[in-house]
């Protein structure tokens, strides 16, 4: 087990929304400078913690994009503030909950924050050119949303400006994440399932998108990272349990495959019993892989 993976097994809390953060190493404590804004979107601003390692830089970045079903949580906390003890910086990012904008929102934030960090690197420290994203949950669809649509102009937004900066990433790490907003009911695998029907006007999906899924399959194909694969996205590790009762392995899957088909280097780790953001998704096996993932993907 690498040091990464034994000391993230110290997390005793775990959520979609903000896993729990352990202490990190006391020889490489980093420092985080908190509420940094990144953007301001009709008045509000967008913000991120920034966690970075001790030392001049530059340092490798991940980008944290929480998850919540799109409509809660927020930047606080999560496994990725680890990897500061380890040399990388983290960028802990808010975007817009779906309560306050509908996709593409969401993704036109966090390609902000992307860009934010490229135009703001010689001032933090940070090397803008390997940034991968991790997320959880939908957190982690907004994370493959950035790994295949890089370069597609109608999803990039202007949020933050920096327009001169790409907002293409160099791996993407996926916890559990939603794919095919369409398929997600029919891939159920628990009975009774625990949460609302995808297709219902209150679902996470129905209320990201702004209708019901069935009434807009349009909108719901337009917010699915598959439709966008093309052999140039960025490496994929994906990591989901095969007893997911919120958002079934399924959807993971789909994406793995069609990354596959168009030969984009990409992993998918399924792991039994496991629920969504359970203790299994903890196990050494797949922390190792994430460590292992970003110090191929960031050059560490």
């Amino acid at each position: 087990m690498t040091r990464a993976a034994a000391a993230l097994l110290a997390l005793v809390v775990v959520s979609c929304a903000a896993p729990a953060t352990p202490a990190p190493s006391p020889s490489a404590t980093p420092r985080t400078i908190l509420d940094i804004p990144y953007a301001t979107v009709n008045g509000n601003p967008l913000a991120l913690d920034l966690d970075l390692p001790a030392g001049a830089g530059p340092f490798p970045v991940i980008v944290w994009i929480h998850g919540g079903a799109w409509a809660e949580g927020d930047k606080v906390g999560g496994p990725a503030a680890f990897y500061a003890a380890l040399g990388y910086a983290v960028a802990r990012v808010n975007y817009r909950l779906s309560g306050d904008a509908v996709f593409p929102a969401q993704l036109f934030d966090v390609k902000g924050a992307v860009r934010w960090l490229r135009a703001n690197a010689a001032k933090y420290g940070l090397d803008g050119d390997h940034i991968d994203a991790w997320g959880a949950s939908a957190g982690a669809h907004l994370a493959a949303m950035l790994g295949t649509t890089g370069g597609v102009a109608d999803l990039e937004g202007d949020t933050g400006g920096n327009l001169d900066r790409s907002s293409r990433v160099t791996g993407v790490v996926d916890w559990y994440g939603p794919t095919d907003f369409l398929r997600m009911d029919e891939q159920m695998v628990c009975d009774p399932p625990r949460r609302v029907k995808a297709d219902s006007p209150q679902s996470g999906e129905s209320l990201l998108i702004g209708c019901q899924l069935s009434s807009c399959p349009d909108k719901a194909k337009r917010a699915n990272p598959i439709a966008y694969v093309s052999g140039d996205d960025a490496p994929f590790l994906i990591v989901h349990g095969m007893h997911d009762c919120t958002v079934p392995h399924g959807q993971s899957q789909l994406l793995y495959d069609a990354l596959k088909a168009a030969g984009v280097d990409a992993t998918l780790r399924l792991v039994p019993k496991a629920d969504h953001g359970s203790p299994e998704i903890f196990a050494p096996d797949n922390l190792a892989a994430v460590d292992a993932f970003l110090a191929r993907t960031l050059k560490r």
